[in-house]
């Protein structure tokens, strides 16, 4: 199939743009590749060349020896897979030609991500932290202390999230607001074993979905970029440190028992 320069040149900002949403809510490096590729295929390029780096996205549209190359700068958007599945589902719609340039075009444009309740979130990740206590052995009050500790944490992420301020920025002094509460119940001596709670209680700032992605992009070749998400989660797990040692030094209360 032969297509003009205009929509060459309009399918490769329309892969490209698939390509960018799906880098900037978390999906690993070989999806990005590949669903870019099978995007700009569908709409009719004979080959889809593209660079993916940690925070952008080259790509280059190949057809009948004219090649078409764009660059995209992906801005991190946060973790969100209900985009990854939706530009994964309009890939799908596509090679199955239910959608044609135009409708793609719309549709990604269109795209929002789905957030849940704030306060849903805070209470799940509350009772998650508290489950996690109880099952490293506390007590009631510890899961009560955990509980609290954890939403309260959670609440201040949202809000420094909300404001823009430096993702590091806001896991240290989460962990630090997380640590401190959970040091009240060890100075009251609230339950058997309150230091308990001041584990559990900043398990909601591991980051382990950039570790996994980090560790997936390494095996699948794309090792610059699994590098670089690996330093950002190490990074954001020496700022959960820094605030937990933080608030040990502030309360004097020292020491994790598991």
């Amino acid at each position: 199939m032969s297509l003009t320069y205009e929509a060459q040149s309009e399918l490769t900002r329309i892969a490209v743009k698939a390509g960018q949403i799906l880098l900037q809510h978390g999906a690993e490096s070989r999806l990005v590749e590949q669903t870019t590729q099978r995007i700009g295929i569908a709409l009719g390029a004979q080959s889809i060349e593209l660079s993916v780096s940690s925070d952008a996205i080259v790509i280059t549209s190949l057809l009948d020896g004219h090649c078409v190359t764009t660059t995209r700068r992906c801005y991190d958007r946060g973790i969100n897979m209900h985009m990854v599945c939706e530009v994964q589902r309009i890939c799908v719609m596509l090679e199955k030609q239910l959608l044609d340039a135009h409708q793609v075009k719309e549709r990604l444009n269109r795209l929002v991500p789905f957030k849940y309740n704030r306060w849903l979130v805070v209470l799940m990740i509350g009772l998650s932290c508290g489950s996690f206590s109880h099952f490293f052995g506390g007590d009631l009050p510890v899961y009560i202390t955990t509980f609290f500790a954890s939403a309260a944490a959670m609440i201040l992420r949202q809000e420094l999230a909300h404001r823009q301020h430096n993702p590091f920025v806001n896991f240290a002094l989460a962990a630090f607001l997380a640590t401190s509460i959970a040091s009240i119940g060890v100075i009251h001596q609230f339950g058997e074993d309150p230091k308990i709670a001041m584990a559990a209680c900043v398990l909601l700032l591991v980051p382990g979905f950039p570790f996994i992605n980090a560790v997936s992009d390494m095996l699948k070749g794309h090792i610059s970029t699994g590098i670089a998400r690996w330093v950002f989660a190490t990074l954001l797990t020496i700022s959960v440190s820094i605030g937990i040692v933080g608030s040990m030094a502030v309360t004097g209360v020292w020491g994790w028992i598991i």
